[in-house]
C-alpha cells in the first residue's frame, strides 16, 4: 500500500507546515466525517479500541456514503458505547451475543440481499460490517466465524484485539500472547504468565479459507488502517481485519502509551502487518526501525515478571524469538535495515 504521507497529525489539514490536498487527509481531519461512534461513551483513558473502532467505522461510512449496518458482539465495545438506555452510535448497530456476531452480520447481508433482489436491483447499496473483540473472535464466535468465510458472505468482519477478556476481568483468550500475566495465567510457579505454543493466529486462519481480502493494522498508523477498511469496503464477499488496539488496563500500561505500544508490536515483528487476498500476501508494512521486544514488554505489568528479581531469560528468549519468526516469515525488515 502505498504511503505518501510518512509523518502526520490525523486531526489536522497540516503536516509540517504544509497544507495537504483534500484527498490526502484522512477520514478524521474531515469535518464530513460521521462520527459514528460519538462523544460521551465510557471507555477507559487511552483505550485502543474506542480509537480504533472510531476510525474504522467512520472509515467504511466514508467508503460507502454513509450505507452501513454494524452487527456488535457483546463485549468491552459494546459496554462502553451502549449503557441502558443510552447509546455512542451514530448508525443502525445490532447488538448481537458474545459468539455469533458473524452470524448475525450473515443474516443482515442475506435479507438486504433479499430486498434488493424484489426490487430489481443486482446487489443492495447498503453493506454490513460486524465486529467484536479477540474473545468473541479467535474464541467464543470462532465458528459462526469460519462459516462466514466459507460461505463467502458479504461481510466485513473487524476484529478488535486486545489480547484477552477485557470486559469479564482480564481472563487470557486465544489471542494472549505467551508469557502474559492474566487473571487466569497468574505470574506464580516456574513458568508464570500464558504457556508457550498455544492460542490461534486468525489472521492466518482467515487466509486459509482463501477469502476475498484479509489485513491486519493498528492503532499506530490510522491512515494506513482507514486505508485498508476503505479497500474492504470496495470489495465484495467475506473480508477480515484484524487490528491490535492495546489496552491501558487489561495491560497494565501507562494510558499515554497506547500509540506507542502499538507502534512497538510492529517495530520488533510480534505483531506483522499485511494485506493478503485468496490466500495470498500481497502486500506487507515493513520495519524501518528495529527493536528488541523487550523495549516493547517492559512498558507492560502483564510482563513484569519477567524482569522481576533474577527474571526469566529464557521467556524473554522465548518471545524474541517468536518476533524473529515473524520477520523471516512475512519478509517484514526492510532492505535499509539489518537484521
Amino acid at each position: 500500500m502505498t504511503q505518501p504521507i510518512k509523518f502526520y497529525q490525523t486531526g489536522t489539514f497540516t503536516v509540517g507546515n504544509r497544507l495537504l490536498t483534500p484527498e490526502q487527509r484522512s477520514v478524521q481531519a474531515s469535518e464530513e466525517r460521521t462520527n459514528s461512534i460519538n462523544s460521551g461513551h465510557r471507555a477507559c483513558q487511552g483505550c485502543g479500541e474506542a480509537l480504533g473502532a472510531r476510525y474504522a467505522v467512520d472509515a467504511a461510512m466514508r467508503a460507502t456514503n454513509g450505507q452501513i449496518i454494524a452487527a456488535n458482539a457483546t463485549g468491552c465495545l459494546e459496554v462502553f458505547s451502549t449503557p441502558y438506555p443510552e447509546t455512542s452510535w451514530q448508525l443502525p448497530w445490532i447488538h448481537s451475543l458474545f459468539g455469533n456476531a458473524a452470524a448475525v452480520g450473515t443474516g443482515i447481508a442475506a435479507a438486504l440481499k433479499v430486498k434488493a433482489t424484489k426490487a430489481g436491483k443486482p446487489k443492495s447499496d447498503s453493506r454490513v460490517i460486524a465486529q467484536g473483540g479477540d474473545g468473541g473472535t479467535t474464541d467464543i464466535g470462532f465458528g459462526c466465524l469460519s462459516g462466514m468465510f466459507e460461505r463467502n458472505d458479504d461481510v466485513l468482519y473487524i476484529c478488535y484485539d486486545n489480547e484477552a477478556y477485557m470486559n469479564t476481568g482480564v481472563q487470557r483468550s486465544s489471542a494472549t500472547p505467551g508469557g502474559a500475566r492474566t487473571a487466569t495465567t497468574m505470574a506464580v510457579g516456574d513458568h508464570p504468565g500464558e504457556n508457550f505454543g498455544q492460542g490461534k493466529n486468525l489472521p492466518l486462519i482467515a487466509m486459509a479459507h482463501e477469502i476475498p481480502y484479509v489485513a491486519t493494522a493498528t492503532v499506530a498508523n490510522l491512515r494506513d488502517l482507514e486505508a485498508k477498511v476503505e479497500k474492504a469496503m470496495s470489495i465484495r464477499g467475506a473480508r477480515y481485519l484484524h487490528i491490535l488496539v492495546p489496552c491501558p488496563l487489561g495491560w497494565g500500561a501507562a494510558s499515554h502509551d497506547t500509540i506507542r505500544l502499538a507502534r512497538l508490536a510492529c517495530e520488533t515483528g510480534i505483531f506483522p502487518v499485511f494485506e493478503a487476498e485468496r490466500g495470498e500476501i500481497t502486500h506487507v508494512s515493513k520495519i524501518r526501525h528495529r527493536v528488541p521486544v523487550e523495549d516493547y514488554l517492559k512498558l507492560q505489568k502483564r510482563f513484569a515478571h519477567i524482569f522481576a528479581g533474577d527474571g526469566h531469560p529464557e521467556m524473554l528468549q522465548a518471545i524474541q524469538a517468536d518476533a524473529d519468526r515473524n520477520i523471516r516469515r512475512f519478509n517484514l525488515l526492510d532492505e535499509k535495515v539489518e537484521a
